[in-house]
């Protein structure tokens, strides 16, 4: 799910709106009535109150969102369009020799290049800090936000943020300890697998750019009520060029678009731990 589903009481089904800016973002589906994959939990259950709902739209992806399926005859000026203007066509990483970023501040990958694929590069990265585990635990996600947020926006997504990830009921919901943690003998997943990325737009010191990505959350373990699914969706973030650098301000968040499921057996609660623990993450570049 998203913080922002139905059981929030949020006027738009399945969305959250960040009051004054637009912002809709989802959480991932095991923290509401709505399917984030299979997990479901009683209407009602952990519901936060309805002021929570406006300070929910400023969370990701998480949970962490445009739609990127190309509607035909879109020829916006994006990096995907070719010179006759026919409908974007997505342009594959061409190997350049070149580092993607020169180094990484708290974990996430630094120093875009102020380029089209440079902001590509920091969308794709962002959407996975914004959407991990690490933005359950304070210190950590005081790390994400200063180091993802343009200094000007930092502070007022910090204080929204900590209400949201600090609200027990919240917590509760998802199955997590009051202190963000996984209950004994379980594993929290949430993590954010970007698929690809469009630039929308770049004029000077801005961008936007789409990432469409696929999530895992839930929590892995003997007898979960909240078992890991995978969801679909797209984030559009506006970015901004500061202290050279390209810096999120704000973003918005869509369902999908979602492939069909294959029909495969899912994996053992104990498989699932054992995968989220043993294969790390990617630093994503364009």
């Amino acid at each position: 799910m998203s913080p922002g589903d139905d059981d929030y009481g949020h006027d738009y089904p399945g969305e959250a709106r960040d009051a004054g800016r637009g912002t809709r973002t989802r959480l991932p589906e095991g923290a509401a009535d709505a399917p984030y994959g299979a997990a479901r939990r009683p209407r009602g259950a952990g519901r936060p109150s309805r002021s929570m709902i406006t300070i929910v739209g400023v969370v990701v992806l998480l949970i962490a969102a445009i739609a990127f399926v190309n509607r035909g005859g879109d020829d916006s000026g994006g990096s995907g369009s070719d010179s006759s203007g026919d409908a974007a066509k997505a342009q594959p990483t061409a190997p350049t020799g070149e580092k993607p970023v020169p180094g990484s501040d708290a974990g996430i990958a630094s120093g875009f290049p102020k380029t089209e694929q440079g902001a590509q590069s920091a969308a794709a990265n962002y959407a996975v800090a914004l959407g991990g585990d690490g933005m359950f635990n304070a210190e950590a996600r005081k790390e994400i936000v200063d180091r993802v947020y343009a200094p000007d926006v930092a502070a007022d997504r910090q204080d929204d943020l900590d209400r949201v990830y600090s609200d027990e009921k919240f917590l509760a919901g998802i199955g997590l300890e009051t202190d963000g943690s996984a209950p004994a003998d379980m594993t929290f997943v949430s993590r954010t697998n970007p698929i690809g990325t469009r630039l929308e737009d770049q004029e000077g010191d801005t961008a936007t750019v789409a990432v469409w990505f696929s999530t895992l959350f839930g929590l892995a373990g003997e007898g979960s009520k909240n078992p890991v699914a995978e969801s679909w969706y797209t984030n559009t973030f506006q970015l901004r060029w500061v202290d050279g650098d390209w810096k999120v301000t704000d973003f918005k968040q869509e369902d999908g678009p979602t492939p069909v499921g294959r029909d495969q057996a899912a994996s053992s609660a104990e498989d699932m731990a054992d995968a989220v623990e043993g294969f790390g993450g990617f630093t994503y570049a364009r």
